[in-house]
């Protein structure tokens, strides 16, 4: 009769770990959105941002990319919440295309927290890789005059503006960036990363709109002044 092999405690929680990795994850994402929900509820320790951009594409945004915006666009805008100081906070959601199961999962966890942001009227800027899959999975880009599309447009391109099409935007001084990953380190102008996305803003229905909409028009007008399609 052969005998049962016996594994050892750390083994068994190797293996247990390997194929539950995965719904792992998830769960972790879930506790997540709960537990951003009621910080945000609770306003513990908070000091809320002006103005949020919610970043959608299929790599992350360099740091040094990152912070250049936020720094820039706040020159641009005004104090919403009267704390003093002009507060932007980009916010990046990683998705991707790649057919590998555990990318795949990544990118609905990814997607979760998209819909807990629109949900939650976190984010009222959108800077969009592709706003095409975007607009078909979420439709909450507003038309260019800030004004609700019809229930059935599904349309993205008439809704959002190319960064490098925008004078604003494409004038601003955000110098260079440097990336690691792994052992290879990317450099570049953060410009020339950031011409080809396109910026759109989200619509809001019944009273969902948010408590500084005007400040919030203000800045689409300012970064969208002169541009084209």
């Amino acid at each position: 009769m052969e005998q049962k092999k016996q594994y050892t405690r750390r083994q068994r929680l190797g293996n247990w770990f390997y194929y539950n990795k995965l719904w792992l994850l998830v769960g972790l994402v879930l506790l997540w959105i709960i537990g951003s929900m009621l910080w945000n509820v609770l306003g513990i320790g908070q000091v809320r941002p002006d103005y949020r951009i919610a970043y959608v594409g299929r790599l992350k945004l360099p740091d040094d990319c990152v912070d250049a915006l936020e720094r820039e666009l706040a020159t641009l805008a005004e104090d919403c919440n009267g704390d003093g100081t002009v507060t932007v906070v980009v916010t990046q959601y990683v998705t991707t295309s790649d057919n590998d199961l555990e990318n795949q999962m990544y990118s609905y966890g990814s997607q979760i927290t998209i819909l807990a942001d629109i949900t939650e009227g976190e984010s009222h800027f959108f800077l969009l890789e592709d706003p095409v899959d975007f607009q078909l999975s979420f439709q909450v880009l507003a038309n260019l005059d800030g004004s609700i599309p019809a229930e059935d447009d599904f349309e993205a391109l008439n809704k959002v503006f190319r960064w490098a099409d925008c004078p604003t935007l494409a004038s601003l001084e955000l110098g260079t960036y440097e990336d690691s990953y792994l052992d290879i380190t990317e450099t570049g102008e953060i410009q020339d990363l950031l011409k080809d996305f396109y910026l759109g803003q989200r619509y809001y229905v019944g009273n969902s709109t948010p408590d500084h909409w005007e400040a919030y028009e203000a800045l689409w007008n300012i970064l969208t002044e002169g541009a084209t399609q």
